[in-house]
């Protein structure tokens, strides 16, 4: 069991886009105990609507006897910077007017998000990672994790690629056009009482066709329709998914997170991709689905190659990008080798 713990630096943050964030938070939960050398440390980076609660969305993987085991790793997952789980965002308040900033929060960048991640990790005296893992926005940061700082030993990637592809930018930019026409949008300066619930809505739909495939949905809905509705069940679940995201995530959010998302280039500012992947000289290992239509298998195999120390595994699932999600099994029986062939020993308190 675990609490949201978080931390709130005295120093501002300046994003790479020169913009100031005053006071930030970091939350975030842990599970397991750090050694006597603070280094028995595996960080777990969430995806774009994902939270702390990395025992939740990631069981299958997390826990006694699985491959992230808390009886001998100290496991932390912090919320993104940007997210509205407790860490700074467009929910957070300004401090000037006591209303939540909206869209006065700033864009921002994945090394953003990485680079408060390293403040919370030094103000927690961690001296070495031995993994740090994610799928989707979370495996960006794992690869800027793994470029940005010299404390992890290893890194998981699932489920992205070395940038943000033009047909995931596209799919990004027709959801926040989805909010951005919702009548309630007002430039992101909506109410609590009057959110853009339905272009919230709309946008986890788009999502959630980009997360499966044509397979899975037909295996699931078929062509049925609901009981008592001339609603077809695809068209009802996608209305319930919608639905079921604005009751817990913000707008501004999605906006600024899916921006993010956006701006993923290993190559930006600095000499080229290439480049930038051949300094990463510790182990990774690259995780792809066979059936992944929003970053296909091309894109990690290329990641892998491109990585001196790169090894491609690639999962066999019907459910397209949210595999990583859901066939643990699999998940557990290509990360736990690779753990255990990198983890070095450690010496616990």
């Amino acid at each position: 069991m675990s609490d949201i713990k978080s931390h709130t630096f005295d120093e501002a943050f300046v994003t790479e886009g020169d913009d100031t964030i005053s006071a930030p938070t970091v939350a975030y939960q842990s599970w397991g105990s750090l050694n006597e050398a603070r280094n028995n440390v595996i960080v777990v980076c969430h995806a774009l609507t994902g939270n702390t609660s990395a025992n939740e969305w990631f069981h299958g993987i997390i826990g006694p006897g699985k491959a992230l085991d808390p009886e001998q790793h100290f496991i932390i997952c912090p919320n993104s910077l940007g997210s509205c789980y407790g860490s700074s965002g467009p929910v957070s308040l300004d401090p000037e007017t006591g209303q939540p900033l909206r869209a006065d929060f700033p864009e921002i960048t994945i090394r953003d998000m990485v680079r408060l991640q390293q403040q919370l990790l030094d103000h927690l005296q961690i001296a070495s990672i031995e993994l740090v893992i994610g799928g989707s926005m979370g495996g960006m940061q794992a690869l800027e994790w793994s470029i940005m700082d010299d404390r992890p030993q290893a890194s998981i990637l699932i489920g992205m690629g070395k940038e943000h592809s033009p047909w995931t930018i596209g799919i990004s930019h027709a959801q926040r056009q989805a909010i951005f026409n919702d009548p309630n949008w007002e430039g992101g300066y909506y109410s609590s009482e009057k959110p853009p619930r339905k272009g919230l809505a709309l946008a986890r739909m788009i999502a959630m066709i980009s997360y499966r495939t044509d397979g899975d949905y037909r295996n699931k809905f078929g062509r049925l329709l609901q009981d008592g509705s001339d609603d077809y069940q695809v068209e009802s679940y996608l209305n319930y998914q919608g639905g079921k995201l604005v009751d817990r995530f913000d707008a501004v959010s999605y906006v600024r997170l899916t921006q993010a998302m956006d701006s993923h280039d290993v190559g930006r500012d600095r000499v080229s991709s290439k480049d930038a992947l051949q300094e990463v000289d510790i182990p990774v290992l690259v995780i792809g689905t066979d059936s992944d239509l929003l970053y296909p298998v091309h894109e990690q195999q290329e990641l892998a190659q491109l990585l001196p120390n790169g090894r491609y595994h690639e999962i066999e699932s019907i459910y397209g990008h949210d595999a990583f999600l859901i066939e643990f099994e699999q998940m557990n029986n290509i990360i736990a080798p690779f753990l255990a062939e990198t983890s070095t020993p450690t010496i616990y308190s």
